[in-house]
């Protein structure tokens, strides 16, 4: 009852305001593509009832897309409208087949500046095709031709025509400035409506619609192509890939509307392959899901799947009890309609993105090719450019040889060193005069045999003058891996866990020490060598710390050498008395090195908080120690505010207790007349941080609570 009552509110009225919106566009890609009339109609149909029951996105709109416009026109000069449906059925069954096989994300893979260029492509084809139309002449399916025939059509113009098919134009793109209550009724609609109007008062003969028959008997079966079977499967493939990429792009984009609502690809593969076998069945053309339509239907507040269904149903009924109706449309009408479809399918902010992301060469040439050649060379050429433009990007390799100042060289290779480096990196290689030792430093994530053998035969040949060669391998690709084993490329994410695992997860015999230093001279040495050099100790933060052999402070702060003037001991403690350890570190930070910011860092799991919280006797100079943290003790237990944002945050009690330590030491602290000063003075800032590590997750303790740290901050860094 309740889903009634949805339906009944939400579906039903955006199904009508879909229905205006879909009906005049159905027909005008039917005039557009070469194609009867009742065709489009057939489609808008089929696609509303068929896709949108059966497809897997609830709220996409189904129906003649713009998109196929120029194929389908070449298909029919081709083979013509009868074959044409074949083909569109064979479309239906190829889309069904990639349903089933479980493979639709694949069609998600083309490059998007490819297909917002072939969209592009195809609304200049569309808009030169129907510019002609409003001119009252006749188009051609080449977009050469229509570009000629222009400065003929201009000075032989049907001026009834052109004042129709301008009024369309201008009612289309001013309908956005009219005031909400206006724009409720669909622009397309008014447009029609008014160009009607216009034929029939216009004091000149004005070139309709013309129906030859009713909906039901313009359903013609579908006739086998006579041309060669592989022009046929070339254009069944062709209209099929087209179509399931705009549907799954379409879906995409309603998914985004509705809140990231997913759409089952598969399944509206199904649904679409569906309706294209039964469009091109009963004479229909192709369909697609059309982000028009999807949107309206979206922005019309549908709930379900019924409004898709619904605006099909209603074609239904008009098509069948109102025909005269369509017979009363102007063709320059549509034809306005379908030029200012056809310009919007160029988006300003794709041309935009394409110069941003350096892919404007990929759009421009993909345009010039879907316009001036044909849809599927265009889109093909646009793909081979983008793929080769992507190779040159991700296998390019960076290489540079030059001189240090004490006489020895230096090599640097970044990035993918393949048989297409050989002749950059040979070049740089020889520069490297005899004698002269290198180091080469290799920032590589992919080393294949071929790269692998000319920096080897280098390195002998360099030696045998009596040069080093010293290597440091930063990048995950190791010269020692590449002959075991056919090249694969290395991630960036093995080699920082090669940097950061502990070492018995790499021991393998010998002193795990001295292969850690080992380790680091070749592959970490050299990248550190440049900060430490001639540096001067200038620390930002004294950094308090507990012994724990699993905080590793510049690790969870991502600090590097000269940041952090480091302190440790168990329990992150500052004595009050008994001990100038931390005391004498403090002072030296605070006066000599000037930090500006004093931090006490706690972690999870801390055997010192364990031992003070159980009372347990750990004797010796442990037990003398521990004795400092005995105000923390007392402030936990008298319920301290922190404890009890711990334990909001689902900490047990050892954590909890570790925290009101954090908030205790760093209240010792604010008493220190040294920090005090230094507050006073230069605002010296105090922060507390606790360290949890099972999450590797760092929050912020402060004298009475506990927050989470805004990871968004790091963007405000600048180094």
């Amino acid at each position: 009852m309740m889903a009634t009552k949805s339906v009944l509110r939400h579906d039903v009225p955006a199904s009508v305001v879909v229905f205006l919106v879909a009906l005049p566009l159905s027909i005008g890609i039917a005039v557009a593509s070469g194609a009867p009339v009742a065709a489009g109609l057939i489609a808008a149909v089929v696609g509303g009832v068929v896709a949108g029951l059966l497809g897997g996105s609830p709220l996409q709109v189904s129906g003649p897309a713009a998109g196929l416009t120029v194929v389908v026109a070449e298909t029919i000069a081709q083979f013509g409208w009868r074959a044409t449906c074949f083909i569109v059925a064979g479309a239906g069954v190829l889309q069904i087949l990639f349903g089933l096989s479980r493979i639709a994300r694949a069609a998600l893979a083309v490059a998007p500046v490819v297909v917002h260029a072939m969209l592009a492509g195809i609304g200049i084809t569309i808009a030169l095709q129907q510019l002609l139309v409003l001119l009252g002449g006749v188009s051609s399916h080449s977009s050469l031709a229509n570009l000629s025939a222009l400065p003929a059509q201009l000075s032989a113009a049907r001026w009834g025509d052109v004042i129709v098919g301008g009024a369309v134009m201008v009612i289309l793109l001013g309908w956005k400035y009219l005031p909400a209550k206006v724009r409720v009724v669909p622009a397309p609609l008014v447009a029609i409506v008014t160009g009607a109007g216009l034929a029939m008062v216009l004091p000149t003969d004005i070139e309709r619609i013309m129906l030859n028959a009713s909906l039901f008997e313009s359903m013609t079966l579908p006739q086998l192509p006579s041309g060669q079977w592989w022009q046929v499967a070339f254009a069944v493939l062709t209209i099929a890939l087209i179509a399931s990429v705009e549907s799954l792009l379409s879906a995409v984009a309603v998914g985004r509307m509705r809140d990231g609502q997913r759409a089952d690809f598969d399944r509206e593969l199904l649904g679409q392959g569906c309706a294209n076998l039964l469009s091109g069945l009963v004479g229909g053309l192709p369909v697609t899901g059309v982000i028009v339509r999807s949107a309206t239907n979206v922005r019309a507040g549908a709930r379900t799947r019924a409004s898709a269904v619904l605006h099909g149903v209603w074609i239904l009924v008009f098509s069948v009890a109102l025909v005269g109706v369509v017979e009363q449309i102007p063709k320059a009408a549509l034809a306005g309609l379908l030029i200012v479809i056809g310009m919007q399918l160029v988006k300003l902010a794709h041309i935009r993105l394409a110069r941003r992301t350096g892919d404007l060469l990929v759009y421009v040439v993909t345009v010039l090719g879907v316009v001036f050649a044909n849809l599927l060379e265009g889109v093909i050429i646009g793909l081979g450019l983008a793929f080769a433009l992507l190779l040159w990007r991700v296998v390019r390799v960076h290489v540079q040889a030059t001189p240090l100042p004490d006489g020895n060289w230096q090599v640097h290779i970044d990035g993918s060193c393949t048989f297409l480096a050989l002749p950059k990196m040979s070049a740089e290689l020889a520069k490297v005069p005899a004698g002269a030792d290198v180091r080469v430093e290799m920032t590589v994530d992919f080393l294949d045999h071929a790269a692998f053998e000319a920096i080897e035969d280098w390195q002998r040949q360099h030696e045998s003058t009596g040069a080093r060669v010293d290597f440091v391998e930063i990048g995950p690709a190791r010269m020692a891996d590449t002959p075991a084993a056919p090249p694969t490329r290395g991630f960036v994410r093995a080699a920082i866990d090669d940097m950061l695992r502990p070492w018995r997860h790499q021991k393998s015999g010998g002193h795990a020490m001295t292969a850690g230093i080992a380790a680091f001279h070749r592959g970490h040495a050299h990248v550190v060598r440049p900060h430490l050099d001639g540096m001067h100790q200038d620390p930002d933060s004294f950094f308090l710390t507990c012994s724990d052999s699993r905080i590793v402070p510049n690790v969870i702060t991502n600090s590097g050498p000269g940041d952090l003037f480091t302190v440790r001991n168990v329990g992150n403690l500052v004595p009050v008395s008994g001990d100038d350890s931390v005391e004498a570190a403090l002072t030296f930070a605070l006066d000599s090195l000037a930090v500006r910011t004093v931090v006490v860092c706690g972690h999870s799991s801390c055997g010192a908080m364990k031992a003070v919280h159980s009372a347990a006797d750990t004797g010796g100079g442990l037990g003398s120690w521990l004795r400092h943290a005995e105000p923390t003790l007392q402030r936990f237990r008298a319920g301290h505010p922190v404890a009890a944002a711990a334990r909001a945050a689902g900490y047990g009690e050892v954590d909890q207790l570790s925290m009101v330590n954090v908030a205790v030491q760093l209240e010792t602290l604010g008493r220190n007349p040294a920090v005090r000063r230094a507050v006073a003075e230069r605002g010296l800032e105090l922060s507390g941080l606790f360290f949890d590590i099972a999450g590797a997750h760092v929050l912020e303790v402060t004298v009475d609570g506990v927050r989470a740290i805004d990871d968004h901050a790091a963007l405000a860094v600048t180094g």
